[in-house]
């Protein structure tokens, strides 16, 4: 049981809800056992980019759809696993948005790029800013676009089938077989040196994307040419 502005609201694990800075909430459990429960914290700009502007977050409950509440369970698994932040971050705010459409799908669909040749456009820059430094976060790459996360997110995957972060993955990780290619064998360095969290997330990413280890690529690239320009 949640009072939040005066207003009661029994809450269960069908049910999100918002909790904005101002608010002074109480809480009751009728049942023994407490409750479980994940928080997203939104930075105000993020906040504003999902609300069509607007500063705050509602302040009814939301309902958890079960496909919301699946992606939820799986971005904890992500989570726990070590995950690359970038993808947690994406999947985190395209939860949160998709939280947020039940309750009023309008805000979270204000300042989408309105034509084909704008979202074009909005995919090339979103490229070329990556492969110009692949480390650049959601929000970051967003503001430099002027565009909310969530919906550079939506039209990026949209247009090439790919989610951003796995985007900045497969250019992280063809920039490791170039290494590798011309010799390097210290991967605990060309981890560090790509941003990859450890050396078992780079081999992770790299498995990912080519279905070999660092190690077997090293033997196998090892007379390749230094560039290939398919």
């Amino acid at each position: 049981m949640r009072e939040a502005d005066g207003v009661a609201s029994t809450l269960d694990s069908t049910l999100a809800y918002c909790i904005n800075p101002e608010q002074e909430e109480r809480y009751d459990h009728p049942h023994a056992g407490g409750d479980d429960c994940t928080v997203l914290f939104l930075s105000p700009e993020v906040v504003a980019s999902l609300e069509g502007g607007e500063p705050s977050l509602p302040r009814r409950p939301l309902a958890a759809s079960p496909e919301i509440d699946l992606e939820h369970r799986l971005l904890l698994g992500a989570a726990r696993r070590g995950d690359d932040p970038h993808e947690l971050f994406e999947r985190a705010i395209a939860l949160a948005a998709s939280a947020l459409e039940q309750d009023d799908p309008r805000p979270v669909a204000a300042g989408r790029p309105a034509t084909a040749s704008a979202r074009g456009a909005l995919v090339a820059e979103a490229r070329e800013a990556l492969a110009a430094d692949p480390q650049r976060s959601l929000p970051h790459l967003a503001r430099e676009l002027a565009v909310s996360p969530h919906h550079l997110s939506r039209v990026f995957s949209s247009a090439t089938g790919t989610t951003i972060s796995r985007h900045r993955i497969r250019l992280r990780v063809r920039a490791a077989l170039e290494r590798v290619a011309g010799g390097e064998r210290n991967l605990a360095r060309l981890a560090a040196d790509l941003a990859f969290t450890d050396q078992s997330h780079l081999c992770r990413a790299v498995r990912s994307e080519t279905g070999q280890t660092p190690s077997v690529l090293r033997r196998l690239l090892g007379d390749a040419p230094q560039a290939f320009d398919p």
